[in-house]
């Protein structure tokens, strides 16, 4: 049993999940991915892995992770869902233009002291910014476009 195995057995136990082939490859695929994949995208690498898979197991699957805790959802209001592993204290900045998620950290926001409960008793699991604009790629695009 390897390293990644133990890790993906211990998760699924702590977050009551049962441990299937089919989860442990998508967990794993997920591990090697950069970013905020879509499901569609993990769905073309597991694919790979696991030719018989079809889309609708993969979305089951990402839905039961982020449900139970293992993956987080990011905004869906950017285009498709898209999901992430990275458990660091960080926020987002979208690009309006192509859709694209970087990660940002809280520190480089320089947001205030970030309270547990809001006024009307609403009480805050956890933050999630998004600073939206327009990426460096897509602002290279629109200057070369502006030459023409």
């Amino acid at each position: 049993m390897t390293a990644t195995d133990t890790t993906f057995r211990r998760l699924c136990a702590q977050h009551g999940i049962a441990v299937t082939h089919q989860r442990q490859v998508l967990y794993e695929v997920m591990q090697g991915m950069d970013g905020h994949p879509s499901p569609e995208e993990v769905y073309a690498r597991v694919k790979r892995e696991i030719p018989a898979i079809s889309l609708a197991t993969v979305y089951k699957n990402i839905h039961l992770f982020v449900e139970s805790g293992v993956l987080r959802e990011v905004s869906l209001h950017h285009g498709s869902q898209r999901v992430e592993m990275n458990e660091a204290e960080h926020h987002h900045m979208v690009c309006s233009r192509c859709k694209a998620i970087s990660d940002i950290s809280a520190d480089a926001l320089n947001l205030p002291e970030q309270r547990r409960q809001l006024p009307g008793g609403f009480l805050v699991e956890r933050y999630s910014v998004d600073v939206i604009g327009i990426c460096l790629e897509c602002q290279g695009l629109e200057r070369g476009a502006s030459r023409v």
